[in-house]
């Protein structure tokens, strides 16, 4: 299988945005999803942002991999924040998020940026995938939230 990565344009929105419902309707997430179009404009809304940095992974030219994220100033530099990261299910537990992540961070050394930040939930597996990959809870955060 030939995997390679590229920054994310408005032609992958549609092909991502059905990776991301056939991702996140299974399990363990089980979400529901009123339409594609509700998820393509979801994406479509990151473009309008100048902060925005999105990535796609193909997996023998097919798409199999997504990260919506931004580039975040911070005093020591800029990070990037993964707002939204996901692998195929068919693909999962094969070691193509661990590739993916390593393409990205392989771009984000190369671009000058220092960190990368994200938000999971300890219960779901992502969050042993995200410590396997080098990622480590930093002491004295918390996610906090208001509705």
């Amino acid at each position: 299988m030939q995997f390679s990565i590229m920054k994310m344009e408005k032609r992958h929105i549609k092909p991502c945005a059905e990776l991301f419902i056939d991702t996140f309707s299974r399990d363990p997430w089980n979400d529901s999803f009123s339409s594609i179009e509700e998820v393509e404009t979801y994406f479509l809304s990151f473009f309008e942002y100048n902060s925005f940095l999105g990535f796609v992974g193909t997996a023998d030219q097919e798409i199999a991999a997504l990260c919506l994220g931004m580039k975040k100033p911070w005093m020591k530099g800029i990070e990037y924040y993964i707002d939204q990261f996901c692998v195929a299910h068919s693909l999962q537990r094969q070691e193509i998020g661990s590739l993916f992540l390593a393409e990205i961070q392989r771009y984000l050394d190369h671009n000058n940026m220092n960190g990368i930040l994200l938000n999971t939930e300890k219960s779901f597996p992502a969050y042993e995938f995200y410590l396997k990959n080098g990622f480590r809870e930093l002491d004295g955060l918390v996610c906090l939230g208001r509705e």
